[in-house]
């Protein structure tokens, strides 16, 4: 069983606050992704989160296959961390941490997700090829909208 990790990181000029107001929102998740992803929340998103809170999204990650995506955030401490967990999706494990902190002139966010692939030595074969490519572009594209809304930190 092979788990793998993803670890990023983005300074941004903005407050704490301002970094918690936008991450804090489920539906502003469809403005940092990509679009060919297809990206729709179902539910869960109609309230700022909380701990315990379950959000279902459907998710076109690769040749056109929509995939439900549900997701249950279980640990949360307003202005510092939430973490998300996949309750059902493509994942075999997705564990997902989100932290905030104050920096000089702005924020740093850092995202550690541990996730395994499914298809036992099949999954583990196409990770290198698909799966961490995919992942790998789809929180560059995060970085890019982020700067976009937000600025560039200098």
């Amino acid at each position: 069983m092979k788990i793998y990790t993803l670890h990023e990181k983005q300074k941004l000029p903005i407050s704490l606050e301002t970094a918690w107001e936008f991450l804090s929102k489920p539906e502003n998740l469809k403005t940092i992704t990509p679009d060919y992803m297809g990206f729709i929340i179902l539910s869960g998103a109609d309230r700022p989160m909380y701990q315990g809170q379950i959000i279902q999204y459907i998710v076109t990650p690769v040749l056109g296959i929509k995939t439900k995506w549900v997701t249950e955030i279980t640990h949360m401490v307003k202005n510092k961390y939430f973490v998300d967990e996949q309750r059902f999706g493509p994942y075999a494990l997705w564990h997902h941490k989100h932290f905030i902190k104050e920096i000089d002139g702005g924020v740093e966010m850092e995202d550690i997700i541990d996730y395994k692939v499914p298809f036992g030595i099949l999954g583990q074969l196409v990770h290198p090829i698909l799966v961490k490519p995919k992942l790998e572009e789809i929180f560059n594209h995060r970085k890019k909208k982020l700067n976009e809304i937000f600025g560039v930190y200098k």
